[in-house]
């Protein structure tokens, strides 16, 4: 990653450069779902009802034009707007913003390309691939249309990422990957990709993207590199903590491959980072895991979750902490983390009312309020923080 371009500013030219589009994030704030909002919505008895209690929120418009209100027609609506909003705001900018919010679709670019590889080697229609890819990392159609028309061999795939890849955003990435993997196997590049699981392959295309979005708010300095530079880092040991979870009980997990392939996953940033993902290396079982997120207390009420067996996921408690921590990126000034912050808690607000509909769908009404609220005055953080007070 080069030097970025344009001024970042600070407490005195920030408001410059950028003091436009901030405050106008900022004041989109106020489009998140209030806590009356999801009372009233969990109350539901049919997604008709829903749909008329959303026509009072922000999402009146997208909602609007449904003919009839399903979970699935509700995710594409709300990601679509979403989308809207992000475009705007990405017209608006200026370097090294515009470089920054490029950066937040890079990750989408990656999924989109790994749904479409994954589809392909199992023969799915293209037309309904390129309908589940996220409208953020879309490239032009033609582009998205010939990266599963490849050959499901080793020939393939060197061809797709020169003809193809090469020239897209994400496709350092993937230059990065092939070496390092040819580099490991002692073959050749071509001999790579069809040699490596397709999740392995998402996993360190993240690694690299996360690693270099790190070293570029870290030029960027300022507010800009402690905001969002914690948040990078809690996203880095998240990842580390699910590789290594979901590695138990697949190859991954063997003596051989933990030293080798799982170690080479696992981001070189972060909390965990270096010391932490050292000792990642070595846990073969869940016993041994929670042993080692034991030292680092961040982590341990986490895995606490988990191991307790109960109603939330260790997937419930890492959304709660990230939601607390995307809520404090508000809390401060002149600093580009807000903007990564109001796309994840969006996305957050639309996993919850996926999760509400489909409740009331399937008439699960005891499981309804198992989500997590964005901005809620009556979040367990803020009422410790209360209590605290």
């Amino acid at each position: 990653m080069s030097n970025p371009k344009g001024n970042h500013g600070g407490i005195a030219d920030f408001n410059i450069h950028h003091g436009f589009i901030e405050a106008l994030i900022r004041g989109m704030r106020c489009s998140f779902l209030k806590d009356a909002d999801y009372h009233h919505i969990t109350q539901c008895e049919s997604l008709e009802d829903v749909k008329l209690n959303l026509s009072e929120t922000d999402y009146a418009d997208a909602v609007a034009d449904m003919a009839v209100l399903t979970p699935s027609d509700l995710q594409a609506t709300a990601i679509q707007k979403l989308v809207t909003e992000f475009k705007y705001v990405r017209t608006q900018a200026v370097e090294p913003l515009a470089t920054f919010l490029d950066f937040i679709t890079y990750e989408y670019m990656i999924e989109n390309i790994m749904l479409l590889l994954k589809g392909a080697l199992s023969g799915r229609d293209i037309n309904e691939l390129l309908a589940q890819c996220h409208p953020l990392g879309m490239f032009k159609d033609s582009t998205m249309r010939s990266i599963p028309t490849f050959e499901p061999n080793a020939k393939g795939f060197a061809d797709l990422y020169q003809t193809v890849l090469v020239d897209t955003p994400v496709g350092p990435y993937f230059a990065m990957f092939l070496q390092e993997s040819s580099s490991s196997m002692g073959g050749e590049v071509r001999n790579v990709i069809e040699e490596v699981e397709i999740e392995i392959i998402k996993s360190s295309l993240i690694k690299y993207w996360l690693e270099d979005f790190t070293r570029y708010v870290s030029k960027l300095g300022g507010e800009t590199a402690d905001v969002m530079g914690e948040l990078l880092k809690v996203r880095a040991d998240t990842n580390a903590i699910n590789i290594t979870l979901n590695s138990f009980g697949t190859p991954l997990n063997e003596p051989a491959m933990r030293s080798s392939d799982r170690k080479r996953l696992y981001p070189a940033v972060g909390h965990l980072y270096p010391s932490g993902t050292s000792m990642l290396t070595d846990v073969s079982n869940e016993e041994e895991l929670g042993r080692v997120l034991a030292l680092f207390p961040q982590y341990a009420s986490i895995w606490n979750v988990h191991a307790a067996g109960a109603d939330k996921s260790i997937d419930d408690a890492f959304y709660e902490r990230d939601v607390e921590a995307l809520e404090l990126a508000f809390e401060s000034q002149m600093h580009f983390g807000v903007f990564y912050a109001y796309v994840k808690l969006k996305e957050q607000e639309i996993r919850n009312l996926v999760w509400i509909t489909e409740c009331i769908l399937q008439s699960q009404k005891d499981e309804i309020n198992k989500f997590v609220p964005v901005f809620s005055h009556h979040a367990p953080w803020r009422a410790s923080a209360a209590k605290a007070r």
